[in-house]
């Protein structure tokens, strides 16, 4: 679990890490360089979850070396379905991080959501929707990993 206390924002522990897959930890189906080691060591004390349509079929086999739930999302309502995971998680509990319309409504429900932009661009919505906006999600596991930038950026 990850405990901070960030003024003005308040008090969090979060438990979960929720993930897109898809234009998120990869391009192209590919998953980014460096997203394995910093998943591993997340995985250490937070529950990492990948939530994806799977677009390119890819995720279980680049996936195959974390520690993680991974769960395929039936075609229709993605952002619903992603919305209703964080909350049977605990959506105060939830750190969740993606880049696509389907991913707006995890990002809003979430105590902290992350939009990613990469080399498949973040949706405007997704954008609007989150609390922090890094360039890749090497950035975004890396607010994880060193807290204080997390709290540098939500503090008030």
């Amino acid at each position: 679990m990850l405990k901070l206390s960030i003024p003005g924002f308040g008090e969090i522990k979060l438990k979960h890490l929720v993930l897109d897959f898809t234009g998120t930890l990869s391009v192209d189906g590919k998953i980014l360089d460096g997203i394995k080691e910093r998943l591993q060591k997340i995985s250490e004390f937070m529950e990492v979850h990948v939530l994806t349509a799977d677009t390119f079929g890819t995720a279980k086999r680049e996936l195959e070396d974390i520690k993680c739930t991974l769960k395929i999302l039936e075609k229709e309502k993605q952002d619903v379905q992603k919305e209703d995971y964080v909350r049977k998680l605990g959506a105060d509990s939830v750190i969740a991080i993606g880049n696509g319309n389907n991913d707006r409504k995890m990002l809003r429900v979430a105590k902290v959501g992350v939009a990613v932009i990469d080399a498949e661009g973040c949706s405007v919505d997704a954008i609007l929707s989150a609390n922090i906006v890094v360039r890749d999600a090497r950035d975004a596991l890396d607010l994880i990993l060193n807290p204080k930038r997390m709290m540098a950026t939500l503090r008030y």
